[in-house]
């Protein structure tokens, strides 16, 4: 199943140290809390790789530009990586400007990315506050007009990390903003949702969603798995399919129709078991297919083909 080490540009310095951080979960800036509440360490290393896929697959949400722990990768450098067990594209997601900026930059400079842009919903109260909103939102939809960028997203709701109210009213503004954008420019909607499921088909329902619709890292259950079902609206699976105590998402990856669902990393989070805790990469992509393989009853060339057809479906060719 592994190689017998992490990949070269992945690899800590010999000095490196674990540190103490918080969970998987990235905070607004994208990069993990550095304590968590019990104050313990979590490993910083790098997994090792994956034995390559038999067909290659699409990582379909990660983030380039976060860094976790000590090692900074280029996108470049980790596209050669990720291609070596089989995951020969990706599509790099723009949280805010910042990283919307760096996915604009990104896609120019690397013919195996294609890009989303998008507010995130926990920093959409932010900009409202700064009085920004609608110029970023300007913003934003002025580079989704990049041929290479394929989706407004990442977008949606957040009931997790919120402060009240007021948060709330602008997550939903901002949320139905993208909507409208991804709708007038033809592009897919990636879809952040976050204790959030009925109040995100609520919305997705009142606006008229866009053709194209992926929930990013599906973390519902067998009910909202039929609701996209219904609507024909994408699952994108991450390594918490792979999670012990995740049963509900494994229900709704049992009810998605094949021709929906899809796979990702969102690295440097939610890295696959059984090394869950420590720093993903689009090369980790193997792990969780294998996971949705054995779960699903699908031989695990049919399935990557299956993937990459989807992904395909949802943002066009790479080409």
């Amino acid at each position: 199943m592994c190689n017998s080490s992490t990949p070269s540009p992945y690899q800590l310095p010999a000095d490196a140290q674990s540190a103490p951080v918080g969970d998987q979960d990235p905070d607004v800036s994208g990069v993990r809390p550095k304590q968590s509440s019990s104050g313990s360490k979590r490993k910083l290393e790098y997994p090792p790789a994956p034995a390559p896929l038999p067909v290659a697959v699409i990582d379909n949400h990660t983030h380039f530009n976060f860094r976790d722990g000590l090692v900074e990768v280029s996108a470049p450098e980790a596209m050669d990586v990720a291609e070596s067990v089989g995951v020969k594209a990706v599509v790099q997601v723009g949280c805010d400007l910042e990283s919307s900026r760096f996915t604009v930059e990104a896609v120019n400079a690397d013919a195996r990315l294609l890009g989303a842009v998008a507010i995130h919903p926990n920093d959409a109260p932010r900009y409202a506050a700064r009085g920004e909103l609608e110029s970023a939102l300007a913003e934003i939809e002025e580079m989704a007009q990049h041929p290479r960028i394929r989706a407004i997203g990442e977008t949606g709701l957040d009931f997790f990390r919120t402060d009240g109210d007021e948060d709330l009213a602008q997550q939903r503004y901002s949320f139905r903003r993208h909507i409208d954008i991804a709708k007038r420019l033809g592009l897919a909607l990636q879809i952040h949702d976050r204790d959030a499921h009925s109040e995100v088909v609520k919305v997705l329902k009142e606006e008229g969603a866009p053709e194209r619709v992926i929930f990013h890292c599906f973390s519902a259950d067998a009910e909202l798995a039929k609701i996209c079902n219904e609507n024909g609206w994408f699952m994108s699976f991450a390594g918490t399919v792979t999670f012990k105590n995740a049963a509900g998402i494994r229900e709704g990856l049992a009810v998605a129709e094949r021709e929906l669902i899809m796979v990702e990393t969102d690295s440097p989070f939610l890295t696959p078991h059984p090394y869950r805790g420590q720093p993903n990469a689009s090369y980790m992509i193997p792990y969780t297919v294998r996971g949705m393989a054995e779960l699903t009853g699908i031989e695990l060339s049919e399935l990557g083909q299956l993937l990459c057809d989807n992904t395909e479906k949802a943002y066009g060719s790479w080409e």
